[in-house]
């Protein structure tokens, strides 16, 4: 099963942040927007795991949060890779506060010590928005930097777990599921 680990904002901050982003949807540029209740923000994406590695996985991630309570971040500003000129995705900025940049560390390099591999790019935390369609050029995407720039959007949501997700592939886009939850400082 194809698996990641991530933050998942509540219902209710998923709704601010479809709010806050209804203008860049609404500029028809040509993009599969993510349903609102997938966005997430990854901590480390896993790739495909057999199910029977799924409870490894599991322990250590309630090893790494035992000893965290639970923690605020920050979601602001639009952004694109690798840029607004050529996106590929659309994203929500995610503050990289001390807290959320050593839980990532702890689950990268717990991760690696099951024998996944380290991630070699350096981690920049972001709400995944949508994904550019495939055949289009830079002139389908004329204006979308000044957009990006107009809108001002910024929200807090609280972080009370870490989930490990699966991420199940299909015509319309990814699904994704929760398969374990864990509680900060528990």
């Amino acid at each position: 099963m194809r698996t990641f680990v991530a933050i998942n904002p509540t219902t209710k901050e998923r709704e601010r942040l479809e709010r806050g982003a209804r203008r860049l949807k609404e500029a028809s540029f040509p993009v599969r927007w993510v349903r609102p209740e997938y966005v997430h923000l990854t901590l480390k994406f896993l790739g495909e795991i057999p199910e029977s590695q799924l409870a490894k996985v599991a322990s250590e991630i309630d090893r790494v949060v035992s000893n965290v309570n639970p923690f605020q971040l920050v979601a602001a500003g639009f952004g694109a890779f690798p840029s607004p000129r050529r996106p590929q995705v659309l994203w929500i900025g995610v503050e990289a506060s001390s807290t959320l940049r050593s839980i990532q560390r702890q689950v990268e390099h717990s991760m690696e010590e099951l024998g996944f591999r380290r991630e070699k790019r350096s981690y920049h935390p972001h709400l995944t928005l949508g994904r550019v369609r495939r055949n289009t050029s830079a002139s389908d995407f004329r204006g979308l930097e000044e957009l990006m720039r107009e809108l001002d959007y910024e929200d807090m949501f609280q972080v009370r777990c870490i989930d490990v997700m699966q991420s199940r592939l299909t015509s319309s886009g990814a699904l994704y599921d929760v398969l374990h939850s864990a509680g900060l400082g528990s």
